[in-house]
């Protein structure tokens, strides 16, 4: 069966988490050719999964949530990915506990500054690329009347 170096023979996912795999998993762990290629194509789906999420997180909507979608894929396959979404995991848990006790103004102002600073990301985008011609009328000619655009 092919391993790789960073697993262990009683391991099959990273973690040390035992086997639970279903059994076609088994059966493409066990030819070799066929665990490399199975490997190389979760390395890209979870690369491009974590790419797209990149690209969404100035934008409204679900960025951050994509990109650990993406390195979960990964941690299916790498125990460094495995890793790193522990990593994240935490982190996120030890915003959110921080962020609980505080007062509902000071959360309002991390939402606040959380909006100014997407809306920077956009202004600095139309300064470089221009206003977007699909945009409806009325705000394309409200974006058009700020300074630089």
């Amino acid at each position: 069966m092919d391993r790789s170096p960073d697993r262990k023979p009683d391991q099959d996912r990273p973690g040390g988490e035992p086997e639970r795999d279903w059994e076609w998993r088994r059966r493409v762990r066990s030819n070799p050719h066929s665990h490399r290629v199975y490997r190389t194509v979760v390395g890209v789906v979870g690369t491009l999964v974590i790419v797209g999420g990149l690209i969404m997180v100035p934008f409204p909507g679900p960025g951050w949530l994509v990109v650990f979608v993406g390195v979960g894929i990964l941690a299916s396959e790498f125990d460094w990915a495995k890793r790193l979404l522990d990593f994240g995991k935490a982190r996120l848990h030890a915003w959110n506990e921080w962020l609980k006790p505080k007062p509902v103004w000071f959360k309002g102002l991390i939402g606040l500054a959380t909006a100014l600073l997407v809306g920077l990301f956009f202004y600095l985008l139309f300064l470089l690329s221009g206003v977007p011609s699909l945009l409806p009328d009325l705000l394309e000619s409200l974006l058009k009347n700020l300074p630089g655009l």
